[in-house]
C-alpha cells in the first residue's frame, strides 16, 4: 500500500508538471519570438535563469521560499473564504460531494472535447481540432465542477486553532516540487517551441498570406503543423526527463516512490529488491509517455503537407 501511494504521488506531480510546463513553455517560447523588446527580454530571462541553475538548487530555493517567507497556518494569506496559503501549503474549497463532482466534470469534459474536435475537423487540421477540443473540455469540466459545488455546497478551509480544517490541500512539498519541475522544464520547452516555429521558412508565411488566408489561418494550417513535426520528438524527451527528475522529491521530503523506497530499505534491509521496483516503476511510466507521444507524432507526420 505504501508503494502504491508513492507511485500515485509520483504520477500526480508528473502529470500536473507536464501540463503546466507545456503551457508555460509555449507562452515563453512565443514571448521570445515577439517583436516587443520587453516581452522578448522577459522570455529570454526566464529561459536563461531556469535553464542554467541545477534543478535540485531550484527545488531547495522554492521550498525555502514557501516554508520561510509565507505566514504561519494561524495567520494565512487568504482569497476570501475560498483559499488559504501558508507554511502548511495551499488549502482551497472543494464541493462537498467531491467524488461525484469530479466524475461529472470528467464526463462533461470528455464529451465536450470529442464534440468540439469532430465539429472543428472540417475547418482546421486534426491536430488543431484536437487542441481546441482539449481546451474546450477543460473549460467545461471546470464549469461543471463549480456549478456542482454551488448546487451541493462547498467545503471551505477554516483556521481552527493551530490547524486548518475543511477543503482540500496541497502540501508545501508538493507545491515546491510542482513549481520547480514546471519552471525548469518550461525553459527547455520554450526553446523547443521557438526552434520549431523558426524552422518554418518565411516563404511559408508569405505563401499562405498570398493565398488570402488570415494570419490565424496561416498559423493553424501551415506553420503550426509543420513546427509540431519538429517539436514533438524533443518534447517527448522533456516529458520523460521531467518524470525522472521528480525523483529529486526525496530532497524536500515529498513522499514519492523514491522516498517510500528509502523508508522500505531502512525497515526491511532489502535494498536490491526495492531499487529494482523503483527502476521498474520509472521505466513503465516513461514507456507510457513514449507510446503516447509516438502515437501523436505518427498522427502528425501522416497529416497532409
Amino acid at each position: 500500500l505504501a508503494f502504491l501511494n508513492g507511485v500515485l504521488n509520483t504520477i500526480r506531480v508528473a502529470v500536473f508538471a507536464i501540463i503546466t510546463s507545456m503551457v508555460l513553455g509555449a507562452v515563453v517560447g512565443i514571448m521570445r519570438l515577439s517583436n516587443h523588446p520587453i516581452l522578448r527580454f522577459l522570455g529570454t530571462a526566464h529561459v536563461e535563469v531556469y535553464r542554467n541553475i541545477p534543478l535540485i538548487i531550484q527545488l531547495f530555493a522554492v521550498y525555502m521560499l514557501i516554508t520561510e517567507l509565507l505566514p504561519a497556518s494561524t495567520e494565512p494569506l487568504h482569497a476570501g473564504s475560498w483559499a488559504l496559503l501558508s507554511k502548511a501549503g495551499l488549502q482551497f474549497a472543494v464541493p462537498v460531494q467531491t467524488g461525484l463532482a469530479a466524475m461529472a466534470a470528467f464526463i462533461a469534459g470528455v464529451l465536450t472535447a470529442l464534440l468540439v474536435r469532430e465539429t472543428q475537423r472540417r475547418r482546421v487540421t486534426d491536430l488543431v481540432a484536437g487542441l481546441l477540443g482539449f481546451v474546450a473540455g477543460i473549460t467545461v469540466a471546470l464549469a461543471v465542477w463549480v456549478i456542482f459545488g454551488f448546487y451541493s455546497g462547498w467545503s471551505k478551509p477554516v483556521v481552527s486553532g493551530f490547524m486548518i480544517e475543511g477543503g482540500a490541500s496541497l502540501s508545501p512539498e508538493f507545491l515546491a516540487l510542482w513549481l520547480g519541475l514546471t519552471f525548469f522544464t518550461s525553459a527547455a520547452i520554450a526553446e523547443i517551441v521557438r526552434a520549431g516555429v523558426l524552422a518554418v521558412k518565411q516563404g511559408q508565411w508569405n505563401a499562405g498570406l498570398a493565398l488570402g488566408l488570415t494570419r490565424s489561418q496561416v498559423v493553424s494550417y501551415i506553420v503550426f503543423p509543420q513546427s509540431m513535426r519538429l517539436a514533438i520528438p524533443p518534447l517527448t524527451s522533456q516529458f520523460m526527463n521531467l518524470t525522472k527528475n521528480s525523483s529529486l522529491a526525496v530532497v524536500i521530503g515529498y513522499p514519492d516512490i523514491v522516498a517510500v523506497g528509502n523508508s522500505s530499505i531502512n525497515i526491511t534491509g532489502q535494498a536490491l529488491e526495492v531499487i529494482v521496483i523503483i527502476m521498474a516503476v520509472y521505466l513503465f511510466l516513461n514507456l507510457i509517455i513514449s507510446v503516447l507521444m509516438n502515437a501523436l507524432n505518427s498522427r502528425v507526420m501522416r497529416a497532409p503537407r
